[in-house]
């Protein structure tokens, strides 16, 4: 079954409304949360692909990645769960695992499971809630993985179209 149905949240995935690229974030990580999801990410063989400005480089390990010096360019990894669908993630701090995704990417049923899949497989990795943002309102999640429901919930009443 579905963790949420497209007729339901759909407001959720309006890029007018809600703004194209959601912030997606894990509150309260550390290094070894960041390394559980690079893990995860190959363990799962997802495509992925780092990189620090326009240099693509193999995917280095956590501590190494956020340990780098404060003026340096925010390196990112893009991860492909499937092949049309993308997040982002940036190594801006080890303590909020931060990435976005194209709400553009994620019109419908399935991939909206997609989605909820992708945030269910780190929310357990890591046992700890995953939450999606509107665009440019950080800390007021919409929906996101709840650890003790073992599910992708609503955080939000749908707005009303």
């Amino acid at each position: 079954m579905a963790d949420l149905l497209w007729d339901d949240v759909s407001c959720f995935f309006d890029p007018d409304s809600m703004g194209s690229l959601p912030d997606v974030r894990v509150p309260g990580c550390s290094v070894e949360d960041w390394q559980a999801v690079l893990d995860l990410v190959e363990a799962r063989g997802w495509k992925c692909q780092y990189s620090e400005g326009e240099t693509v480089l193999p995917v280095p390990r956590a501590e190494i990645v956020l340990s780098r010096p404060a003026d340096a360019e925010c390196p990112d990894l893009r991860v492909w769960p499937t092949p049309d669908v993308l997040a982002i993630f940036r190594f801006l701090d080890d303590e909020v695992i931060d990435f976005d995704v194209d709400l553009r990417e994620l019109q419908g049923q399935e991939r909206l499971d997609v989605f909820c899949g992708f945030l269910r497989e780190i929310g357990r990795r890591l046992g700890k809630s995953v939450l999606m943002d509107p665009e440019g309102d950080y800390g007021h999640p919409v929906l996101g993985f709840d650890v003790e429901a073992d599910r992708v919930v609503l955080m939000a009443d749908p707005l009303v179209m």
